[in-house]
């Protein structure tokens, strides 16, 4: 008679793999916040530095300029006053007609001159903490 071969996880061995599966859910939960983070900040980036770039240029070839920073990114939305004979736009496709917004729910900052960008414009989000002039900052600068 053969002795019976059992193959089957024992007790210790399931109970080792739940503790690493229960310490790997631990530091994604963990570092969920800075993962994310990250890609709020590459979103606003793409944003500023290419996605209104586009925009912007398209507003320029069409009326000679960038918009003033009293028009603002208005301006991509609807003609300013005393230049709808030039203006093509809308320049930017937005639902409701609104601007966008970061991906901390404030407002795109705009100007035109440029503090930091001499000859052109300043396009930037005021980052995480939504204070202007901080290090985390994300400008097409």
């Amino acid at each position: 008679m053969k002795p019976s071969r059992r193959t089957a996880f024992t007790l210790l061995e399931v109970l080792v793999v739940l503790a690493i599966i229960g310490l790997l859910a631990g530091l994604a939960i963990s570092n969920s916040d800075k993962i994310f983070g990250r890609s709020q900040e590459a979103i606003a980036r793409i944003f500023v530095r290419d996605s209104l770039k586009t925009s912007l240029v398209r507003y320029r070839i069409d009326l000679g300029d960038y918009p003033a920073t009293a028009e603002g990114l208005q301006a991509l939305l609807t003609a300013p006053a005393g230049k709808s004979d030039r203006w093509r736009g809308p320049y930017i496709d937005s639902p409701g007609g609104r601007l966008p917004t970061d991906p901390w729910g404030e407002p795109y900052q705009y100007r035109h001159p440029g503090v930091k960008n001499k000859g052109g414009y300043d396009l930037f989000s005021r980052g995480p903490d939504k204070a202007e002039g901080t290090d985390d900052d994300i400008g097409n600068w």
